[in-house]
């Protein structure tokens, strides 16, 4: 059967996007390749949000095409995602080698495409089109790790955005939003758990905004509240978590949830971009410094132990030292546990790219390098206040860089490595934090006196906003 490499750019739902499109391939037999050197279909998930991931996606699959070149081999290529959506057919024009363009809208018709290309049906596939219930067409899920199993598993419950934030393209590549039904998604992570998922991830664009339109408010209660307590329900789930909400969406029902909601984790990705409130203006975001530092105050009011974690831009068009001061000011206040520090980028048709005062990159690349080495430097701190601590942690699976070694996440999202077995995956354990690396921690189960017959032990099969 064919074999099939996919590469992937950008964010969780580019992950969650070419997760379901290997599970069609595999379904129809097609086998996972180890590299695109060896496969026979390479693909290659795009991501828009920076200029900088649209060269690197252009990159690597001119390399791919040189490579396969010089070795003699002609797979069938494709681009898919929001790279993929933005510029169409320009990119069969600009890599004659390309074979398939496929959307966002289009990710379900990806196995049919490329049986069609394989079999000689066709020649080249652009397909960008909207598709009207495209956000629930794809329902497969890649359960992969060893033995083909997984602890964590991410469900998408809607796609697109209707913010329009002044520097972002994904409502031009994702489109407006569109939102799965409660019951749909609920019976997608009832089946997850019965294969052996332990911890699901709701994604969205702005996942906070699911159902605003279809799902009236009940007993005070926002539609995405409503669908993270049915999940909640679920028996054999052990947590729940969701990315990327806007601080919009932070009402008192979701924080009160935090705090009501035992598998729902103590950890919230919060997007500030900025700490000028001019700036906050100018990109369109519809807060205020004021409003978001409250959301903080609110969530550790509930959580004190809540894991912070915000995306932040640096260098948009006419910022200010005064303002970039803001945001560092910001960034001291709330103390985030990890912070996605972007350097402000140009994309096409989007109103920030024609505002005036467009920054120099030299500066840009100044403030990036402070507000990085601050963010780190507080992180650091808090990493290191939980050595000697006892932290709970979902067993995923062998670490991803050092097979040696097992790795789970603590409720607020820390990565943690221990010496572990296959025995240990999906089981709740508890650790002793002996040592920290880059945001890593590095823990001993056994001086907390591990007693297999207590552990919550169990079978197991496995933005920007």
């Amino acid at each position: 059967m064919p074999t099939v490499f996919i590469k992937t750019f950008g964010c969780q739902m580019n992950e969650r996007d070419s997760e379901a499109v290997a599970a069609q391939l595999v379904a129809k037999g097609y086998v996972l390749a180890p590299s695109e050197l060896v496969a026979d279909v390479v693909l290659v998930n795009t991501c828009s949000v920076r200029d900088l991931a649209e060269q690197k996606a252009l990159a690597k699959m001119a390399n791919i095409v040189g490579v396969a070149r010089k070795n003699g081999r002609a797979p069938l290529l494709g681009f898919m995602g929001c790279m993929a959506q933005s510029r169409g057919r320009q990119l069969v024009e600009t890599l004659p080698d390309v074979d398939l363009v496929l959307g966002t809208q289009k990710f379900h018709r990806a196995a049919g495409y490329i049986d069609d290309l394989l079999a000689g049906r066709r020649d080249q596939v652009v397909d960008t089109d909207e598709e009207p219930g495209s956000q629930s067409a794809i329902r497969e899920h890649l359960l992969a790790g060893n033995s083909g199993k997984a602890v964590t598993a991410f469900v998408s419950i809607m796609q697109g955005c209707n913010q329009h934030c002044t520097f972002c393209i994904v409502p031009s590549t994702r489109g407006a939003e569109r939102s799965r039904t409660l019951d749909d998604i609920v019976s997608e992570c009832r089946e997850l758990v019965g294969r052996g998922v332990r911890e699901v991830t709701l994604l969205g664009q702005i996942v906070t905004s699911f159902g605003k339109r279809e799902i009236p408010v009940k007993d005070g209660k926002s539609a995405f509240v409503q669908l993270v307590e049915a999940v909640h329900a679920i028996d054999g789930l052990e947590r729940v978590r969701f990315t990327a909400p806007h601080p919009k969406g932070y009402g008192d029902d979701l924080v009160e949830a935090y705090g009501r909601l035992p598998k729902l984790v103590e950890c919230a990705h919060l997007p500030v971009q900025s700490g000028s409130d001019r700036m906050l203006k100018l990109m369109h975001r519809g807060y205020s410094r004021e409003r978001y530092l409250g959301i903080i105050e609110k969530l550790r009011r509930v959580q004190p132990g809540m894991g912070l974690t915000t995306d932040i831009i640096v260098g948009f068009p006419g910022e200010t030292e005064a303002d970039f001061e803001d945001t560092l000011s910001l960034a001291r206040e709330v103390g985030f546990d990890q912070a996605f520090v972007f350097k402000y980028s140009q994309r096409k048709d989007t109103p920030a790219a024609a505002m005036p005062d467009q920054l120099p990159e030299e500066l840009i690349e100044e403030r990036h390098a402070r507000l990085f080495e601050m963010i780190n430097r507080i992180a650091a701190a808090k990493y290191e206040a939980l050595v000697g601590r006892t932290v709970e942690i979902l067993v995923e699976g062998p670490s991803r860089k050092n097979a040696g070694r097992f790795q789970g996440r603590t409720r607020s999202n820390k990565l943690v490595l221990f010496s572990g077995s296959e025995r240990h995956r999906g089981r709740l354990m508890d650790l002793r934090i002996e040592r920290t690396g880059s945001f890593t921690l590095y823990g001993d189960p056994a001086v907390v006196g591990m007693d297999d017959a207590t552990e919550s032990a169990v079978t197991t099969e496995p933005g920007l906003a």
